[in-house]
């Protein structure tokens, strides 16, 4: 990581490898929805997850887990271990570009209604 910004997110590096630059983003995106959460009730980060109620910070963490766990087996190139309903089986690099998508669109959506409850903005 670069550094931090003034809302306490990492800045991806600006010239490293593949997989340090994609996860680099996928934590700047997780803290900026924090960030954009923060001080909203704690219920409204929550998913449910099976049977059980997980936060989202837990689900952070079980991902951080898993990502580290799958780069040191089979690298970015490395199939999921499940695939899709057609038959297909996206790479780690794939599902890694699609969590960085999501937490973008996602990002602008927090940010649009965090801005219609208490009128806070973000960038």
């Amino acid at each position: 990581m670069a550094g931090v910004d003034e809302h306490g997110r990492p800045e991806p590096a600006p010239a490293a490898g593949e997989a340090e630059t994609v996860l680099g983003f996928l934590e700047f995106h997780r803290a900026t929805l924090a960030w954009k959460c923060a001080g909203l009730d704690a219920d409204g980060l929550r998913a449910r997850v099976g049977a059980s109620s997980m936060t989202w910070q837990d689900a952070v963490a079980r991902s951080r887990t898993l990502v580290a766990r799958a780069l040191a087996e089979r690298g970015l190139d490395g199939l999921a271990a499940r695939a899709w309903s057609d038959g297909r089986t996206p790479n780690l690099r794939w599902i890694l570009v699609h969590l960085v998508e999501e937490y973008s669109r996602h990002n602008g959506h927090a940010d649009l209604l965090r801005e219609s409850v208490d009128g806070l903005t973000g960038e």
